[in-house]
């Protein structure tokens, strides 16, 4: 029985990223764009970003099925929610620290994958606005900053 909540789990971790990339393209770029532009822009005084509430709204959703799983209403509540923290803190730690470097951690990228990962981010950044953006998921990315990282 354990085997199948491990697959909930690498599951969920895996839909996390099809859903980074579905609200950062649709959401964050779209409709929500007032909660995502100062990330772009950088023209605030604050360490803390309005972009910052899309974590709050993940983390609530990971809750949720944890709660659902403690309640016995829902028996992967518990690995969906795991994996869905675990995308967080994994997001956290990519994003925020390795790429933005809103912590002086992980300044060098020494390695193909996290060269061609700041690339890819950095593409992303440079469209300053919500429209002709590219590279809108976190983990994955086209192989062509592999290449430009060689």
């Amino acid at each position: 029985m354990i085997g199948i909540h491990i697959l909930v789990f690498l599951t969920a971790f895996g839909v996390m990223e099809f859903m980074a990339w579905f609200t950062h393209k649709y959401v964050m770029h779209g409709f929500l764009w007032s909660l995502h532009k100062d990330h772009h822009h950088k023209n605030h005084d604050s360490w803390f970003e309005r972009n910052d509430v899309f974590f709050i709204f993940y983390a609530v959703i990971s809750m949720t099925f944890v709660l659902l799983w403690n309640l016995k209403i829902f028996q992967f509540g518990l690995a969906i929610g795991l994996g869905i923290f675990t995308y967080g803190l994994t997001y956290f730690l990519v994003h925020d620290i390795f790429i933005h470097q809103r912590f002086r951690l992980f300044r060098t990228a020494t390695s193909m994958y996290g060269k061609a990962l700041r690339r890819a981010h950095k593409i992303h950044h440079k469209h300053r606005g919500k429209k002709d953006g590219e590279c809108f998921g976190m983990l994955l990315f086209p192989y062509k900053y592999y290449k430009q990282s060689k």
